[in-house]
């Protein structure tokens, strides 16, 4: 994979999705002693930063795949944004999506146009439902992150990133990401790679299911003990993927863990001092510049919000717990 097809999919992306803007705040800057800024992707069609690959994933299907339909697994974020996108343009859609994932993301899902089929991520695998649907009904499968025109989608937020640090007087930073299985993090690691040199990638996850941080230490896939538990339903995987973990592994510094709790104090300054809706799992990356900076030697975070899906009561009790 090379610049040139996240460079393509910027131009593909052009009128159908949100530029968000790198945000700031000097409470932020004084909790973190640096320099942040915040990209907010929750602000993004359907609430996060999937909508960019979808969409250009399914802008290369051919007039009889549209035709047929398009088949997803999702926590719910994946899901949304394959649901627009293939709606937008004619196309059915089928989502195997987790009975515990929120119920918001479910709802969603359907609202936007797509069909639901539920699995227990416990007992079940989604790779083998979404498989067996696939041939039965002819439908094309769309990976969440395993899938190169996805990951092209995802980079475009690095490109965005590259612009507006540049505008903003930055030509170092590093770039804290959200990351489950890769996409999004390879994405911006290969975009900054050829736009911004200086600076770097950092995938962050919740502890207890840093996957990738433990891949990225040991130099080989590791997988996750466990599949459910954790209120960042958004980036839990099994593993890295299988096209993205090389990338994270060339182009990558090592990962960041942060806590749950610090996720949901995350959310709840991003909402005091941005006035942003954050979901916990697109928190980790706030989190960790807020309260890992230790371990980030740069003076400038760049933390990507990666989505602000997240049911009420959860949001209330960030809010509540960390006013």
């Amino acid at each position: 994979m090379k610049i040139d097809d996240i460079r393509a999919a910027d131009i593909c992306l052009e009128g159908y999705v949100h530029r968000t803007p790198l945000l700031t705040s000097s409470f932020l800057d004084d909790i973190a002693g640096k320099r942040v800024f915040v990209k907010p992707e929750c602000l993004q069609h359907t609430g996060s930063f999937k909508f960019r690959g979808a969409w250009n994933a399914i802008s290369k299907l051919t007039d009889a795949q549209r035709k047929q339909g398009v088949i997803a697994f999702s926590s719910g974020n994946h899901a949304q944004g394959i649901a627009m996108a293939a709606t937008a343009v004619g196309a059915p859609s089928v989502i195997v999506m987790p009975s515990d994932a929120p119920r918001q993301k479910i709802d969603n899902t359907h609202a936007l146009g797509g069909e639901v089929v539920l699995y227990d991520r416990v007992s079940e695998d989604r790779d083998q439902i979404g498989a067996k649907i696939a041939s039965d009904r002819g439908l094309t499968l769309i990976k969440p992150f395993d899938n190169y025109d996805v990951i092209a989608g995802q980079g475009t937020v690095g490109l965005e990133i590259a612009r507006e640090a540049r505008a903003a007087g930055v030509d170092a930073a590093s770039v804290l990401v959200p990351c489950g299985g890769g996409g999004l993090t390879a994405g911006i690691a290969l975009a900054l790679e050829a736009e911004a040199p200086d600076f770097r990638a950092i995938p962050v996850e919740p502890e207890g299911f840093d996957d990738v941080a433990r891949s990225l230490a040991s130099g080989k896939i590791e997988r996750n003990a466990r599949l459910s538990g954790s209120i960042c339903d958004a980036i839990i995987t099994p593993s890295p993927g299988e096209l993205t973990f090389p990338i994270l592994k060339r182009l990558c510094s090592p990962g960041l863990v942060v806590q749950e709790a610090e996720c949901l104090h995350s959310m709840a300054a991003a909402f005091n001092c941005l006035k942003i809706v954050v979901e916990p799992g697109a928190a980790v990356a706030l989190a960790a510049a807020l309260f890992h900076a230790e371990q980030i030697d740069s003076d400038t975070v760049i933390a990507v919000v990666s989505g602000g899906n997240v049911d009420g009561p959860v949001f209330a009790d960030a809010l509540t717990r960390y006013a």
